[in-house]
């Protein structure tokens, strides 16, 4: 039985976040788990899903990320992120999104994300657009 639908096409922090995920060199999206995943051939990024616990509190506007292993332990340590249930064991975090956040660093993240994931090949292509 496949998992009922997550989230709202229509979601307008959605809409931002895909901008910023999808303008990355080979970046695709797929809904999995209900929800939308974005890929370089790996996920790199996730909208929506719960936070770690008992009570599994559902957080369905939350960007989950593969964050920078240098960076992981400063971004768990401030109160806005959070481990994530169920790819939080695998060294994941997520920050809820909200429309005034601080989309610049939603894009730092995400860029951190993608090149923990991303060939070598789509690092090169995004890399050479920053020239």
């Amino acid at each position: 039985m496949p998992h009922p639908i997550m989230f709202d096409d229509a979601d307008p922090i959605l809409t931002r976040l895909r901008e910023r995920a999808l303008a990355f060199p080979e970046a695709t999206e797929k809904i999995a788990h209900g929800r939308p995943t974005f890929r370089c051939g790996k996920m790199f990024a996730m909208y929506g899903g719960s936070e770690k616990g008992a009570t599994k509190v559902r957080r369905d506007q939350a960007l989950l990320f593969v964050p920078d292993p240098e960076e992981r332990d400063a971004l768990a340590q401030d109160e806005r992120f959070y481990v994530p249930a169920y790819v939080g064991a695998y060294g994941w975090l997520a920050l809820d999104l909200t429309p005034d956040c601080d989309w610049a660093e939603v894009g730092e993240l995400l860029d951190a994300a993608f090149r923990q994931i991303a060939p070598q090949r789509a690092i090169t292509a995004l890399d050479a657009r920053t020239r």
